[in-house]
């Protein structure tokens, strides 16, 4: 398995993290369910320095280089400042108290 790590400053870019939420409630996390290979796609934010990012989970590495929609680089306006992939050395899923599943969660999915 791999997992890539992307990052992008919103800073001048004409977004910010409540206009990217709604890029997630309007098309990416539809968008991304369907893709082959993705295990798992963490969207993630940093509103203090104003990043957005995302950690994929992929099945494989080949799975990982196939090309992905680049709608949030089309927003933002320029490619992620930081894209790192790594090797997968172990997972666990921990005892918790949310429902079966991670797909739907989070803070821009939230009835607002």
């Amino acid at each position: 398995m791999k997992a890539a790590v992307v990052w992008w400053d919103l800073a001048g870019s004409g977004q910010t993290i409540a206009s990217m939420r709604e890029f997630l409630r309007d098309e990416a996390v539809d968008r991304f369910a369907g893709i082959e290979g993705l295990r798992l796609k963490l969207w993630i934010a940093d509103p203090a320095t104003q990043r957005w990012g995302a950690v994929l989970l992929w099945e494989s590495a080949e799975a990982a280089a196939r090309p992905l929609p680049a709608r949030a680089a089309e927003l933002i306006g320029r490619p992620p400042v930081q894209s790192t992939l790594f090797d997968v050395e172990a997972t666990v899923e921990g005892l918790h108290s949310l429902p079966p599943g991670l797909s739907h969660l989070g803070a821009a999915l939230r009835p607002v």
